[in-house]
């Protein structure tokens, strides 16, 4: 009995004497088990906020009016992306604006047409593949067509050459035949096509679908951001036919849904046609 209470008492004892190791290899594995999870979340935090820091060409924010190396890549990776199709000059315009502010609401950004770091980043990371292949002006300008000429809208919408348009005008165009009328019969989407086309050979309008459609106040869905929505098949061929041709408006420039129309002045111009719900005039 005494041997057992001795043995009793030695384990107590062993016991009491390694509690606080027990207790700190608890405790350690416990925050390792925390530190797994929390050290995860630290580093995507801190490559997050390296990343966000990160900029894909130099730290100063770009705009209409900057110019030098930092454009030139600008240009380079939205070319790349099919946003925009003029020379890579080095010269933040307007059209390098329009590509910016088409790429922003596309990944979800202030459409604010500046080149800041959240833009730098995913402009980045979705054109790890580019590379600046293009020494010059002149060079761009050669290049330029061919380097689009794989994206998939291209082969649907070639007939603009005729008028001189670009591959992102075309783009353009389906998206805001879509955006404005993706709810309407076929003939009613190539109207809306037909009157963009009418407004650029008008003298009274810009001289792009781009310019066209971007006008101020000139469409809804580029108010309300639908002209970023991605188009479908439809609006593409709706675009084609009206390149190819057709016009069901009748050669208008104008078109409202008079369940919508707050505008009274758009109720005085000369009526053409219905389709869907959409009237056309002049």
């Amino acid at each position: 009995m005494k041997k057992h209470k001795q043995w009793i008492f030695a384990v107590l004892t062993l016991a009491l004497a390694t509690a606080p190791f027990t207790g700190l290899l608890y405790k350690t594995n416990g925050a390792v088990y925390a530190n797994q999870n929390n050290n995860a979340s630290v580093m995507m935090e801190s490559t997050l906020s390296e990343k966000e820091a990160l900029p894909a060409f130099g730290t100063v924010p770009l705009r209409v009016g900057s110019s030098g190396q930092d454009v030139y890549e600008l240009q380079g990776r939205l070319k790349h992306l099919g946003y925009y199709d003029g020379a890579i000059d080095s010269q933040f315009g307007t059209k390098t604006k329009n590509a910016v502010t088409w790429f922003q609401w596309k990944f979800g950004i202030e459409a604010d047409g500046i080149v800041g770091a959240k833009t730098k980043l995913k402009l980045y990371n979705a054109t790890k593949a580019w590379k600046p292949t293009e020494a010059s002006t002149s060079t761009a300008q050669k290049t330029g067509t061919s380097e689009n000429t794989g994206t998939s809208n291209s082969a649907e919408l070639t007939s603009g050459d005729a008028m001189g348009l670009s591959e992102n005008d075309l783009k353009i165009m389906a998206n805001a035949v879509y955006g404005e009328s993706r709810g309407e019969p076929f003939e009613g989407q190539v109207a809306v096509a037909a009157v963009i086309l009418n407004r650029v050979k008008s003298p009274n309008f810009p001289k792009t679908p781009s310019g066209v459609i971007f006008q101020p106040g000139a469409f809804t869905a580029v108010a309300d951001g639908q002209i970023y929505l991605e188009p479908n098949e439809q609006a593409r061929k709706a675009v084609q036919q009206a390149l190819n041709g057709w016009d069901p408006s009748g050669g208008c420039i104008y078109y409202f849904n008079p369940k919508t129309a707050t505008s009274k002045w758009i109720w005085s111009r000369p009526q053409v046609k219905t389709i869907g719900q959409h009237i056309f005039c002049m």
